[in-house]
């Protein structure tokens, strides 16, 4: 199969921050990036996030970046956000312990990757495989020791928000756990 990726533009990469919420606002538009989600999914318990979808959650997530714990990065190109990974440490995604497929596999401090974003011009250019080669050098930074993402098995018209299996493999991440036929839980060791 070719590869139909065209080239990654030259990125540059930052937590997204208070001092960047502007950027993450023009980067997710008036929908919260997919459907009012604003990436609070896996943050908060489902009637919450329901009850406040679209401008609770807008707020939510406002409220973390400017707390001073970036809820994720941001990539750049020539200026302008192309791109987001959702990346914290797992609790702070309590979701993904009430999930069937997503509970966790032992006691280790594991930083969890539950979401990506890229703006439309920009897919199909390997911009996954960059983020998540930028998620763990943020979480290296940091003192973390294990990033953990829960991709998919890539399928036409399925939904790869939470990333694809071949480019955590491309990032160097290893298959821990497979807990459903679509659906695996990969590590990044550093």
């Amino acid at each position: 199969m070719a590869d139909e990726r065209e080239t990654p533009p030259a990125l540059g990469f930052h937590p997204a921050t208070g001092e960047r919420w502007a950027d993450l606002l023009a980067l997710f538009g008036a929908r919260g990036a997919c459907g009012g989600c604003w990436c609070m999914w896996w943050r908060l318990p489902r009637a919450q996030w329901i009850e406040q979808r679209g401008d609770g959650n807008k707020q939510a997530l406002e409220r973390l970046a400017r707390s001073g714990e970036a809820p994720g990065i941001l990539a750049y190109a020539d200026g302008k956000p192309i791109a987001w990974c959702s990346v914290s440490p797992r609790e702070a995604f309590p979701a993904l312990d009430r999930s069937r497929t997503l509970k966790r596999v032992d006691d280790q401090p594991v930083w969890s990757i539950v979401c990506f974003f890229v703006a439309r011009p920009y897919r199909r250019r390997g911009l996954t495989v960059a983020l998540l080669r930028a998620a763990v050098d943020y979480v290296r930074a940091r003192g973390g020791r294990v990033v953990e993402g829960y991709p998919t098995q890539p399928s036409p018209g399925g939904s790869g928000y939470m990333g694809v299996t071949p480019a955590f493999l491309e990032a160097g991440f290893v298959e821990v756990a497979r807990t459903s036929a679509a659906r695996s839980i990969m590590r990044y060791y550093i």
